[in-house]
């Protein structure tokens, strides 16, 4: 299934959020957004360069504005997911339908592309590679394993913390040896563990 098919499926897949999703696709593409599929959702470029995208959760909807830190949002409406972590991606939720000013909503789309276009974007702070403990049942797995060590060290710094904190945080054994059977494959496909979730 190529992009467009993807792209496709999302929107024609009957979920609760259907008609509204919709609605907010009718708005990016008045703005001449490149439309495709990253991270499991619609996401919308400017030469190849992420602006939004539109995602779709069990209890709400959205958008993501990857470099929202600089749209004015008069109305106060964007949230940051992960304060501290997140620094230029923001989310506008919605609930439900009748939570979308399609007026104001597509003057938010057309500030970010107009933002992207000024190239207005947040560099990634680099993070010691080194500040964290790896425990040593992970340990163990990616010395005895050349490919699922090549996995881990192409994770970012920040991803291997969190799958190393994910471990040790566990009080029980039983629980870390769980955990540790379920980031294996994550790790191994270069998989963040709360990608899914990230700033939505």
């Amino acid at each position: 299934m190529d992009k467009s098919e993807k792209v496709a499926s999302y929107f024609d897949e009957e979920h609760r959020f259907k008609d509204s999703i919709a609605v907010l696709r009718n708005l990016v593409l008045k703005t001449g957004l490149d439309e495709t599929y990253k991270w499991n959702f619609p996401t919308y470029t400017l030469n190849n360069k992420n602006v939004l995208s539109i995602c779709k959760f069990k209890n709400h909807f959205g958008v993501w504005f990857f470099n929202g830190v600089f749209l004015k949002d008069e109305k106060k409406v964007l949230q940051n997911a992960q304060e501290g972590k997140t620094q230029g991606m923001r989310h506008w939720k919605f609930t439900s339908i009748d939570d979308i000013n399609e007026m104001i909503v597509l003057a938010y789309m057309q500030e970010a592309v107009e933002n992207q276009k000024k190239g207005l974007t947040i560099t990634p702070k680099k993070t010691t590679k080194k500040s964290f403990v790896i425990p040593p049942m992970l340990l163990e797995n990616i010395n005895s394993d050349t490919k699922f060590k090549s996995a881990f060290d192409g994770l970012s710094p920040s991803k291997q913390k969190e799958y190393c904190e994910y471990i040790t945080e566990a009080k029980q054994e039983k629980t870390k040896i769980a955990r540790l059977h379920k980031i294996v494959p994550m790790i191994k496909e270069g998989i963040g563990l709360h990608d899914k979730y990230r700033n939505c």
